[in-house]
């Protein structure tokens, strides 16, 4: 039968495996100190114990730091106690020690989170739509920031040829859409050749109310009507 150990339990093992007979601290310096040096030293270093079992922090790392703090005080009281009676033992002078020296130690670095890796950049040759106010022949903001992307994304992929047609919904004469159609286009390719599209890489149309994206009556203002369609192509 398995039982799944808590961090209580995990905390316990480790002092067990620690304090066991099986295992032994290296010599410490302190044993070549003279009876009221390692006096002092022991104290210092049970102080610090007692500190670390008091923080909260240390108490809540997920590393070994509480049970080098709590193993720290009991062996470093063992060792005064011992003292006070004239005699060093050497077994909690050298645990005292060492688990103080852990306790010192900076903890380790924790396990950073894998970065992710950028998006791959979708070089699919698109079809974009810049849309229109009523009557204007300049793009609505959204559609600036659209074209500036565009441009950029144009160097990465490598599109080397452009179409930018421009269209009017069926408000206003025939001839006047024409004309406007055009303003539209010319304003959008002038916008790209600003982002570093070639001139010569566009060809750019005006097709005044025709290939309506919406169908509609004659004289209707509709939005999705009022556009440039940008296309791109590597040839």
């Amino acid at each position: 039968m398995h039982y799944a150990l808590g961090k209580a339990a995990v905390a316990g093992l480790v002092t067990a495996l620690l304090t066991s007979a099986a295992w032994a601290a290296p010599a410490s310096p302190l044993l070549q100190l003279g009876k009221s040096e390692l006096k002092d030293a022991l104290n210092s270093r049970y102080d610090t114990a007692v500190k670390a079992v008091g923080d909260a922090s240390v108490r809540a790392a997920q590393d070994s730091r509480w049970t080098y703090a709590v193993e720290a005080k009991n062996q470093c009281g063992i060792a005064l106690g011992f003292l006070k009676s004239g005699t060093k033992d050497a077994e909690s002078i050298n645990k005292c020690d060492d688990f103080v020296a852990r306790l010192s130690a900076p903890p380790p670095p924790p396990v950073s989170a894998a970065v992710s890796a950028p998006p791959a950049l979708d070089c699919t040759a698109p079809a974009v739509s810049i849309f229109f106010d009523w009557n204007m022949d300049t793009p609505l903001p959204e559609g600036t920031n659209t074209i500036t992307t565009l441009t950029q994304t144009a160097t990465q992929c490598g599109w080397k040829r452009f179409g930018v047609t421009g269209y009017t919904d069926t408000s206003g004469a025939t001839q006047y859409n024409d004309g406007l159609s055009l303003r539209r286009a010319r304003n959008v390719a002038g916008l790209m050749s600003r982002g570093g599209i070639p001139v010569e890489a566009m060809t750019v149309t005006g097709l005044g109310e025709t290939q309506l994206k919406i169908e509609t009556a004659d004289g209707v203002r509709e939005p999705m009507n009022r556009r440039v369609e940008i296309t791109a192509s590597a040839n």
